[in-house]
Parts: C-alpha cells; structure tokens; sequence
C-alpha cells in the first residue's frame, strides 16, 4: 500500500480548491499551458495562472521545458506529480468532492457507472475491507499510463451513515 504522509499545512491549503484539483486532473498524463488549462476549464489564464503557480509553488505541478506558441509567444506546459496521491490530505472542506461534482457534470451520462453501499462490518472487517480497497486502488495508480486509452476518474469516499445508528 501508498505511505501516505500528511499534508503540510501549505500543502493542504493547496489542495482545498476544487479548481487546482480539477487543474492537477488536466496535467495528469500529459502536460498542459495555463492557456490550454484555462480554455479546458472556460476560465480566463490570468485567473488559472495564479492557481497553477500555486500548484508548481507545491510541488504539484512540475513546469516542463519551454516552447514557442504559434506567434512565438513563450509557453510553459505543466504536468502534474502526482505527489497528492502520496498525500494523506482529508477534504473535509468539500473541495475534492466539488472538483468531482463540476467533472461528472461534464461527464456523459450513459458512459457514467455509479453505485452505493452500506456496511455493517465489525472493526476488524472494516479494516481488511479499508486495506484490500486500497491495495486495489494503489495497483492500479501505479500502472503506466497509456496515452492512446480512454481517461476514467475515480471518486471513492468512505464514511459513517449517520442514518443509521
């Protein structure tokens, strides 16, 4: 399994806008412009500048090798580190949980698979069940990424039902 450290409090500061999680999904895979950023999220670059130097200031984003735009302007890709994912960050702020909701607004719905459950497992079940989920999930954000296949997201959050005491 991931060891997982906490965020530092910069860290986590960073990672509580749902925008800047939606920016880190942009640049997973395949770095991105502030203005390539700016245009998938229908923002204005000066705005998104300002959160993707947040991301770089934080280790993020990683800026990649300058290039030249069609005028000649210089332009600055960014890729993603996928350092959050070594990150024990909780959003308890609902910023993870926004960033998800504005993607799968975006998402059509018949490509969209989504389910619910509840448990009643003993603590030691729990545990194993806590454990082998993210043994799965480890496995497969460890596997190469391949650039000619589909992007899928995941979103995976583990609570009490205060429904049902």
């Amino acid at each position: 399994m991931t060891e997982r450290r906490p965020a530092t409090d910069e860290e986590a500061k960073a990672l509580a806008s749902a925008l800047r999680l939606r920016i880190l999904r942009i640049c997973l895979g395949g770095a991105r412009t502030n203005k390539e950023i700016a245009a998938i999220l229908g923002r204005d670059p000066a705005s998104v500048l300002h959160h993707t130097r947040t991301l770089v200031r934080t280790g993020f984003l990683e800026a990649q090798e300058e290039r030249r735009g069609a005028r000649g302007a210089r332009e600055i890709p960014y890729l993603a580190t996928q350092k959050s994912w070594r990150l024990d960050a909780a959003a308890q702020d609902g910023s993870m949980l926004d960033a998800f909701l504005e993607e799968l607004a975006l998402a059509p719905a018949a490509d969209v698979d989504s389910t619910r459950l509840g448990l009643r497992l003993p603590p030691a079940e729990m545990e194993q069940f806590q454990a082998r989920l993210h043994a799965l999930l480890d496995e497969f954000a460890g596997r190469p990424d391949d650039p000619t296949a589909p992007a899928w997201s995941l979103f995976v959050v583990l609570h009490p039902d205060p429904n049902r005491p």
